[in-house]
């Protein structure tokens, strides 16, 4: 699996919303990102996306569940700055463009775009990073 985002990686402790730091939804890492375009970062399936394309659920073809949320609280944009090249059940490649976003004009409005990446079927693996 490779990083979905260009950017400075950090611990999920570091991010500021108990669900990720906590890892209620499983274990992973966060991105501090340097550009403002989220790849796939394995080949699989897009399993879900929010309708405000903030956030995306890919599977791989292995069966990795990942979950990569654009930002915290950016729920809040209602998809302002955020545009998804996918849709649900698109088969995707590692690399492949699946949503873009407007990183200066999310912080500009207030967000922190600190981006968790979560394995949300982490507890069918032994180690995680």
């Amino acid at each position: 699996m490779y990083a979905p985002i260009k950017g400075a990686v950090i611990p999920l402790a570091k991010v500021n919303d108990k669900v990720f730091s906590e890892e209620v939804m499983g274990k992973g890492a966060a991105i501090q990102p340097s550009d403002g375009k989220v790849v796939a970062p394995f080949d699989g399936q897009v399993e879900m996306i929010f309708h405000t394309n903030h956030a995306i659920g890919l599977k791989s073809d292995l069966g990795v569940e990942v979950l990569i949320h654009i930002g915290i609280d950016t729920v809040n944009l209602n998809g302002q700055y955020f545009t998804s090249h996918v849709q649900k059940g698109d088969t995707v490649k590692q690399g492949q463009l699946l949503i873009e976003f407007d990183d200066q004009s999310i912080q500009k409005a207030g967000y922190d775009t600190t981006t968790p990446v979560i394995i949300t079927n982490s507890a069918d693996y032994l180690e995680i990073l």
